[in-house]
């Protein structure tokens, strides 16, 4: 017994390089079953050819990666691009002043105001889509309010609009950018912001030459932790956007599920991961420098 506690007591103490390995290990071996053998599984699926009967023929080339740029998919390219681009401005936009309460304003309230901003993590997608269904609809809330009070004289048209998915992707994401400006500003010594003041600096100009430059590590996390996921998102244009506003994740399921052209479904696939490595790879480069 007292074997076992020398040798796990060694091991948790990490002062060897092998014992680190060996805590290590675990979590190496999941992610390498897990998460890099399916991901090397669609590259080389990518590199097949789609059968007359949807079955998978082993004929290797980038046919599939030549088709994927062809001119019908760039509509739908562009206005993924476009929906994560306008959700991680938007969600920056809100998300920095929320984050900059909970920081230097909250106080004893920060904790419950966490929380609250947690509840999109913890409610089913599902729920919170159809629920905006329910409120965006023609006979939805919005709607009966407006035209109750005499604003509309008939029902607006909010869902299946553009304006329906930027508003569920802000609502799903809008965390993925608190969150991490959050833990920055944070981070921020009241110091710093102390002698701002003492030299004389008014409010905004403190916060321009020195909140606003220490945070902007956590406004680089959190665009990428909301853009990389808005390329990939097919549920809310799914359900709040309907057919004409079909995003990239869209079109993969479409190729998996319904037109059983996996070849082609995992070239994109990898395309879309091969952009997520890219941002965060620049995202790594340019962190040593914040």
């Amino acid at each position: 017994m007292k074997a076992l506690e020398r040798a796990l007591s060694w091991l948790l103490s990490g002062r060897r390089q092998t014992a680190s390995h060996a805590l290590l290990a675990p979590a190496v071996l999941w992610l390498l079953i897990f998460l890099v053998t399916p991901a090397l599984g669609l590259v080389a699926l990518s590199l097949a050819r789609n059968g007359a009967y949807g079955d998978v023929v082993w004929s290797l080339g980038l046919r599939n990666y030549r088709r994927a740029f062809a001119p019908q998919f760039a509509p739908v390219l562009l206005r993924t691009v476009g929906f994560a681009s306008a959700t991680t401005a938007l969600c920056l936009l809100l998300g920095y002043p929320l984050a900059y309460f909970l920081s230097f304003r909250a106080g004893r309230w920060r904790g419950a105001l966490i929380i609250a901003l947690m509840v999109p993590f913890w409610t089913s997608s599902l729920v919170a889509f159809y629920s905006w269904m329910i409120i965006l609809g023609k006979e939805g809330l919005i709607n009966a309010a407006l035209m109750r009070f005499g604003f509309l004289s008939s029902p607006m048209g909010m869902l299946y609009t553009p304006f329906s998915v930027l508003l569920g992707l802000v609502y799903f994401y809008l965390p993925f950018t608190v969150l991490p400006l959050y833990g920055s500003l944070e981070k921020i010594p009241r110091q710093y912001v102390e002698a701002a003041y003492d030299l004389g600096a008014p409010r905004w100009a403190a916060f321009r030459e020195v909140t606003l430059p220490l945070s902007l590590p956590g406004v680089i996390a959190g665009a990428l932790l909301t853009f990389i996921p808005c390329l990939g998102d097919f549920l809310t244009a799914e359900l709040l956007g309907g057919p004409r506003y079909y995003l990239l994740g869209n079109l993969i399921s479409n190729q998996f599920l319904m037109a059983q052209d996996w070849p082609f479904g995992a070239a994109l696939t990898s395309l879309l991961l091969a952009g997520m490595i890219a941002g965060l790879w620049l995202y790594r480069r340019w962190e040593p420098d914040a």
